[in-house]
């Protein structure tokens, strides 16, 4: 009964550890995007003398190159002048022209942050009183045309290269030395190195284009690849490429000498899950120890080495309590492979393995307990880089990297699901192994049974019937020798036999193949492996998704400096200052009534923040279905114009840059929807501008 439930308890604490830990799964570090917190003019403003210079301030520190900030007056002709300057911390700046006019300019930025990213992004402000611009400034940023979908494709191949080659090799080392041999086995190891290989090259020469313009042509610009390497990601992308020629070496070594040595004396034949090493022998001779202990060490180093050319680049390089975030990182991303690599191993081992050395039971609980060791480092490496990542619970649905890790979430707790699956085939094919092996020795006692008992019934001096034929066989001993002619014959029978030995054997091959295959157990086995690699490609495209996108706690503080800046706008502006709205509802159904108010600042022609309270009867914050909200003035025949603000906390409601195109006495539309069927709608007038 002990016996029965603790496989169960494991698996239950295997299950809660990975879900976890998936808030970090797969092959993702920790993003730190930088985000625009604050310039000067501030987003929206109108200012009542030109500004000598334009700065901005962003969340880190970022690369900013001769075009990286524009500023274009009204017409879309370029007034700043000189590079920008990095006067202190997260601001740059950039000075501008003198005697500019009055009217409103755009600044357009594209920069790159610390993590590797590019980030572009562009706002307008206004100089004496807003005006009419032609300025028309592109939302595609270099990473958003044909070479950042190359880009990003190769990132996925570099994921899934490294966790092939590390987690495949760490499968031969750990669970099955017989793989070693395995040309199914070495070439999935090979592709591994070969594909991170080939990606990291990609990546080198894309990275030029996917931070500045953006052009498949400049893929080739040698004065790009340049500038590239002098960069932290360039330095990191060569690193990783001598790490993979250190790891070419361990690759030669394991299917080399490892492999020579990996049966330790056994015969190929070894009998699968009796209990033994799979054919492994006792691992006891002093040089197979020697070796494998340096593979091991050798590899994990290298290993580590290629983690670290992520971690010490892009995400955990920046943020908070970045000395932490990188060896955690490194440890993340071992893990990752170890689990993920060792499944595609195992998975290629159950289908090509040879006959002669099939993956057994012992093997596969091998990898168990590796995958279950592996999947606690991801729950505690994930859990500190989700809260890194995030910084509170409305992360998880309010922002897209939110939503991405819940999804994460599924993904590995389907995986769990089926890992879970795969244990109990391997219960059952150990089982069906020990009853077959019972039912042959019965059957091989019952035999020697049966000719013994032949033998007792020939009479005494008798001899067998094959010896009736020794009198031939001498009488031929005696015959004349073969003339030559026979010799040649008899030397083609020689090689006829060796030819029909060798048929025999692959025949013999082929059988005991079927035979295993037929097994319905290993086909179980082979199947719920075959579905957890499967999940695992999906979640590694999430996971490439996710690194590339910003973080729930970077979303959410740039939201809040935009709305910040706004109100400090509002400050400098001409405008007629906030406006306030307070407006009762009742939707009448069941807790339909309440208060909601709507703030308008700076209430102004141009980008306005909006913020929309919602409240019970007795004053406290009510969170409702749905908030929308409307413009309209009717005198110009404008609107109405839709506004959907973004869910802040419970009753608030925010939208950062409200655009009203121009000043007089607009109508505020507030629709409340309390359930499904009941909404109301209720307005007011408020003059702007």
């Amino acid at each position: 009964m002990t016996q029965t439930i603790a496989p169960r308890v494991r698996t239950l604490v295997l299950l809660i550890l990975a879900v976890t830990g998936a808030l970090l799964a797969g092959a993702a570090p920790a993003s730190a995007h930088a985000a625009l917190t604050g310039s000067d003019p501030a987003q929206g403003a109108v200012v009542d003398t030109a500004p000598s210079q334009v700065s901005l301030t962003f969340s880190e520190p970022v690369a900013v190159g001769d075009d990286s900030v524009r500023v274009l007056d009204p017409k879309g002709e370029r007034v700043d002048k000189g590079d920008p300057a990095n006067p202190s911390g997260t601001t740059y700046s950039v000075p501008l022209v003198s005697g500019l006019p009055d009217g409103t300019y755009t600044v357009a930025y594209q920069v790159v942050s610390a993590d590797s990213h590019p980030v572009a992004g562009a706002f307008t402000f206004s100089i004496g009183a807003p005006s009419e611009t032609t300025v028309s400034v592109s939302a595609q940023g270099s990473d958003d045309g044909l070479v950042g979908w190359l880009y990003g494709f190769g990132r996925y191949v570099s994921y899934a290269g490294f966790v092939v080659l590390a987690g495949g090799a760490a499968f031969v080392l750990a669970c099955w030395a017989p793989g070693a041999r395995a040309r199914a086995v070495q070439r999935l190891v090979v592709s591994g190195w070969l594909a991170l290989t080939a990606a990291t090259l990609g990546l080198l020469m894309l990275r030029g284009s996917y931070t500045t313009s953006g052009k498949i042509g400049d893929v080739f610009d040698l004065e790009l690849l340049g500038d590239v390497l002098q960069t932290k990601t360039g330095a990191a992308l060569v690193s990783r490429l001598l790490l993979l020629a250190a790891a070419a070496l361990f690759i030669a070594v394991l299917f080399g000498a490892y492999a020579r040595t990996a049966d330790g004396g056994a015969p190929d034949h070894a009998a699968e899950g009796d209990g033994g090493s799979d054919g492994e022998g006792d691992g006891g001779e002093p040089d197979k120890r020697d070796l494998t202990f340096g593979l091991a060490l050798g590899g994990t180093v290298v290993a580590a080495g290629l983690a670290a050319s992520w971690a010490m680049s892009e995400h955990a390089s920046q943020g908070l309590q970045a000395g932490v975030a990188m060896p955690v990182d490194v440890v993340h991303l071992l893990a990752v492979a170890a689990w993920l690599g060792g499944l595609a191993a195992l998975l290629v081992a159950l289908h090509r393995a040879p006959v002669e050395t099939p993956v057994g039971r012992d093997a596969v609980r091998r990898f168990s307990r590796l995958a279950f060791g592996s999947v606690v480092a991801l729950a505690v490496t994930g859990v500190y880089q989700s809260w890194r990542q995030l910084g509170s619970w409305s992360a998880f649905t309010d922002t897209r990297y939110g939503q991405l890790l819940l999804v994460k979430i599924a993904l590995v707790a389907v995986m769990v699901a089926v890992a879970f699956l795969s244990r109990r085939w391997t219960q059952r094919l150990a089982d069906a192994r020990v009853s077959v092996a019972t039912e042959e020795a019965a059957r091989s006692e019952e035999t020697e049974r049966a000719e013994e008992a032949e033998e007792e019934k020939q009479p005494a001096g008798t001899a067998p019937a094959e010896a009736s034929g020794t009198s031939a066989v001498s009488e031929a001993a005696e015959a004349p020798r073969a003339s030559d002619a026979e010799k040649a014959e008899a030397g083609h029978d020689s090689v006829r036999a060796a030819q029909l030995a060798r048929q025999r054997a692959a025949t013999e091959a082929a059988r005991q193949k079927r035979l295993r295959d037929a097994d319905p157990n290993r086909f179980g086995l082979r199947r719920s492996v075959l579905a957890e690699a499967g999940v695992a490609v999906v979640l590694l495209a999430v996971t490439t998704v996710l690194t590339q996108t910003e973080p729930g706690r970077t979303e959410q503080d740039a939201k809040a400096a935009a709305a910040s800046s706004s109100s400090s706008a509002s400050t400098t502006g001409q405008g007629s200052g906030a406006v306030s709205l307070t407006m009762p509802f009742d939707t009448g159904g069941t807790n339909g009534k309440g208060v909601v108010s709507v703030d308008l600042d700076p209430a102004q022609a141009g980008d306005n923040a909006l913020h929309v309270y919602v409240e019970g009867p007795d004053g406290t914050p009510v969170d409702v279905p749905e908030v929308k909200i409307a413009l309209t003035l009717a005198a110009q025949d404008i609107g109405p114009l839709p506004v959907t603000p973004d869910h802040i906390t419970t009753g608030h409601w925010s939208a950062s840059t409200v655009q009203i195109p121009m000043a007089g006495d607009w109508k505020v539309e507030v629709t409340v929807r309390t359930s499904d069927i009941d909404q109301v709608t209720v307005s007011k007038n408020a003059q702007i501008g």
